[in-house]
């Protein structure tokens, strides 16, 4: 404890040797990185690029956490949160609607833009249109990694860019690839589906449909036949280290049973150079008045919609409870400065006063 408590008070100054070495932001805020860089050899675990990884960040079923306002363990979280999604697969655009007014969709279209997916002004090549492999974290319903491609090949001109979603639940990332068939024939050849945990890439699968008859029957948190979330066991590969030009994440990583375990990953996986982006729902409070009605808002309506639209209170009660138990803008940028990532000036950008904010961090070349 001592340790971490040590480790906490030196990031600022930590934080402020790497802006240092950051270029001007520009109005793209980041690009994607040099596509150039070769990945190196997979490792064949996390820890053999990190040999000092912290106890908390090494994932632990029996350590306590939260599911909400719950204590729970890791490993009930993680199955807890996949009853929630496999619940709201079908209407995951109408929760975020409702979370957010609706205004998720811009900020998705703004996170994207930001990234300008296809383009790497920073290549030696005469034409930054290089081959970048995108992975697309919690990436269930292809919302973001669609938006990827269309940048990717329709407005940057590159159809070398692929995309990887990812996902730990096999309903969600189901809805995704049957909404991808409605994609242009050269961007679904480019877009792949994986099951896993985004704890641990090292192990991974291509989707089974869920539900699917290729597997024995098994029962999930509620009941319900065919487990539908990713059992590792059942992993028939895995994301290589240095191999991922672009990480993104969008409104998934407090969902994560350990978040810094799942941080140190997209270190792992990225190339030397290669961007970590993530898009999540964050604090308010430097605007009092606005952050109070949003969240009279947030936890006396959502959750009764959530009952008259969809007949599910419960899951729109804990989806609340994770926005206000994720960490604060300031303390998730100190989480990504401590996996091994630099950060260009805050580290993040607020949307909307705050109510959402976009996290970037470079891996150091």
């Amino acid at each position: 404890m001592a340790a971490r408590t040590a480790l906490r008070r030196a990031l600022p100054s930590l934080r402020a040797i790497t802006h240092s070495e950051q270029p001007v932001r520009s109005t793209r805020l980041i690009s994607t990185t040099v596509p150039s860089l070769a990945a190196s050899p997979s490792s064949s675990s996390s820890s053999s690029a990190h040999p000092s990884i912290p106890d908390y960040a090494i994932p632990d079923p029996s350590r306590p956490t939260h599911f909400g306002f719950e204590t729970v363990t890791e490993g009930e979280k993680r199955e807890r949160v996949a009853g929630v999604f496999t619940s709201v697969a079908e209407s995951y655009d109408r929760m975020n609607d409702l979370m957010s007014f609706g205004w998720h969709r811009v900020w998705k279209d703004h996170f994207v833009a930001s990234l300008n997916p296809g383009f790497s002004p920073l290549t030696t090549e005469l034409d930054p249109r290089e081959p970048q492999h995108i992975l697309d974290i919690a990436g269930g319903t292809g919302d973001i990694a669609f938006r990827l491609l269309h940048t990717a090949h329709v407005v940057n001109a590159n159809p070398s860019v692929r995309v990887t979603i990812s996902d730990i639940n096999r309903a969600m990332l189901t809805v995704g690839q049957q909404r991808s068939t409605s994609l242009p024939a050269s961007q679904q050849a480019a877009l792949s589906f994986v099951e896993a945990n985004a704890e641990d890439l090292t192990l991974t699968r291509p989707l089974h449909p869920y539900p699917s008859a290729r597997e024995p029957t098994s029962h999930d948190a509620h009941g319900r036949e065919e487990q539908a979330f990713f059992d590792p066991a059942t992993a028939t590969g895995g994301i290589p280290s240095n191999s991922v030009d672009l990480y993104t994440v969008a409104f998934g990583i407090r969902n994560f049973s350990n978040i810094p375990a799942a941080l140190r990953e997209a270190h792992r996986v990225l190339k030397p150079g290669g961007v970590f982006a993530c898009l999540e729902f964050s604090k308010a409070d430097a605007h009092p008045l606005f952050n109070a009605v949003y969240k009279e808002w947030s936890f006396r309506a959502i959750p009764l919609i959530g009952q008259l639209v969809a007949a599910d209170r419960d899951s729109y009660q804990y989806l609340v409870e994770s926005i206000e138990r994720f960490p604060s803008q300031t303390e998730f940028r100190d989480m990504i400065v401590d996996a091994g990532f630099v950060v260009a000036g805050d580290g993040y950008e607020n949307l909307t006063g705050g109510v959402a904010a976009i996290h970037k961090g470079m891996k150091p070349r």
